[in-house]
């Protein structure tokens, strides 16, 4: 079982009103530099939201949504400073109400 951090919000929020594509990719271009492997994804509706115990993060947050998932929490911490208005928070996975942590409600 790993521990995933996450800053969520609102959909519209985190890809169109911020530049957190911007953000992400000069991080992607940072870990390359220093040969450290990725340990965050951008994941639009995340399924982890449906689990019971996030019952009280879905209503509070604004539908559709999307999250940065990270084995990181000093990224996670980072983040959270930079967009301010974000939802932080952890839980553990792969469990029994979140089998899959990255997994989206996305369908193609």
């Amino acid at each position: 079982m790993q521990t995933y951090h996450y800053v969520l919000a609102s959909r519209n929020f985190l890809l169109e009103e911020e530049p957190l594509a911007e953000v992400l990719k000069e991080r992607v271009r940072n870990y390359h530099e220093q040969e450290k492997e990725i340990d965050f994804w951008l994941v639009e509706q995340p399924a982890f939201l449906n689990a019971p115990e996030f019952a009280e993060a879905k209503a509070k947050c604004p539908q559709p949504a999307a999250a940065v998932v990270s084995t990181n929490s000093q990224f996670i911490v980072w983040l959270k400073l930079r967009l301010e208005y974000v939802w932080v928070g952890e839980f553990n996975a792969p469990s029994e109400s979140i089998p899959e942590p990255l997994a989206s409600l996305v369908t193609a």
